[in-house]
């Protein structure tokens, strides 16, 4: 890996009058690299992308770049949330320093980026969380008391929703800093996302996956987000054969749930899309939402069912009805200050992975509120 530059064959066509529209013999080379966070998940995540794009006959060079998200030990919450980690390769896209980049679809802001397009998204991991827990034990084998390391609020204040009386305290680091403090004893038990661990070849560490009963994953958890220039139509091209469509619908659907909701609060936000097939046989898009609070005071989830191609609307229509139920009384207060002394963007945030601490008193069971509501929202 370097910041040299290679090749991608491109087809060239006549556009003369006499051979319009036929391939000419001779080809073209354009020059695309691969942008991607310094991490180790980052690099295997951009690695795959860039196999996959060498199997159809491109030819991919990564190139590293350190954002401020990785240099920075403040708190994310602090620092503008997982926005902060794609602002960076953000601007090498639009600078022309890289041509292509490769996100974790849950850290991207939901506001669009002025010039730049989500070109694919290909077929999700698991989006599940996992448990790594001291002497494999489960979630509900931890005892009372036990601490469990999470750097998201939304699995601190579903962990709260579940009446264990478990101790969560907020984490920062990679994946090998949150496993090793379980190995070290400094944690009982840390929450990460399944499919992070998939890609790096670290599911034997698993005591158990997360059902989404009990938790919801973020937003576009298990999915990665390959981003270029709108006005790059040759790489728009190369990436296409990646996408997935129903990966894409069922992003789009949490994504639209997010947006809705952070207009309203700042609370802990779960959200989970699926395509499945109804009782009449036709596939359809079922998504589920949590918006919760750290105390768990507050832990309501809803969900929603129509067609795949109204993902957005879908999404949409559920934050709406998740606000008038309470999502919007969940105290904005749960949000900690920039450093500028202002709330974190809602924009430019996911809903996931802020540090935030859980007060370590007697969590008390939350229990939902579910109801009938219109467009067969439950």
């Amino acid at each position: 890996m370097s910041t040299r530059t290679t090749d991608v064959p491109v087809d060239v066509q006549d556009t003369s009058a006499e051979g319009a529209g036929a391939r000419l013999v001779t080809r073209e080379t354009r020059v695309i690299r691969l942008g991607t966070r310094r991490s180790a998940l980052a690099t295997t995540q951009a690695g795959w992308v860039a196999d996959q794009l060498r199997a159809l006959g491109h030819r991919v060079e990564m190139v590293e770049i350190t954002t401020f998200g990785d240099t920075s030990t403040a708190p994310l919450a602090t620092i503008g949330g997982t926005g902060v980690f794609a602002t960076a390769i953000r601007r090498a896209l639009v600078s022309d320093e890289i041509d292509l980049a490769v996100h974790s679809l849950k850290d991207l802001p939901v506001a669009p980026e002025p010039g730049l397009v989500v070109a694919a998204i290909p077929a999700r991991e698991d989006p599940r969380d996992a448990l790594v827990a001291r002497d494999g034990l489960s979630l509900g084998e931890l005892p009372a008391g036990s601490v469990v390391g999470t750097g998201s609020p939304r699995r601190a204040a579903q962990l709260a929703a579940l009446g264990l009386g478990l101790r969560v305290e907020p984490v920062r680091g990679n994946v090998d800093t949150r496993l090793r403090l379980v190995h070290e004893g400094t944690c009982d038990a840390v929450v990460l996302a399944r499919a992070g661990l998939a890609r790096l070849g670290r599911l034997d560490e698993v005591s158990e996956f997360l059902d989404p009963l009990q938790m919801l994953p973020a937003a576009g958890q298990g999915a990665l987000a390959v981003e270029c220039r709108a006005d790059r139509a040759d790489v728009i091209a190369a990436v296409a054969p990646l996408d997935d469509p129903d990966t894409r619908a069922c992003v789009a659907a949490e994504r639209a749930l997010l947006a809705g909701l952070e207009a309203g609060c700042t609370a802990p936000v779960g959200a989970l899309a699926e395509v499945v097939e109804s009782t009449d046989g036709e596939l359809e898009l079922s998504l589920r939402g949590f918006a919760g609070s750290l105390d768990a005071a507050i832990d309501l989830r809803r969900s929603i069912v129509g067609p795949v191609a109204d993902a957005e609307r879908l999404g949409r229509e559920l934050a709406s009805v998740m606000l008038a139920d309470g999502a919007s009384e969940i105290s904005s207060s749960i949000a900690q200050p920039t450093a500028a002394g202002q709330p974190p963007d809602p924009g430019r945030a996911t809903g996931d992975d802020v540090t935030l601490a859980v007060p370590a008193a007697e969590q008390p069971t939350a229990s939902s509120q579910d109801r009938p509501t219109p467009e067969r929202a439950s």
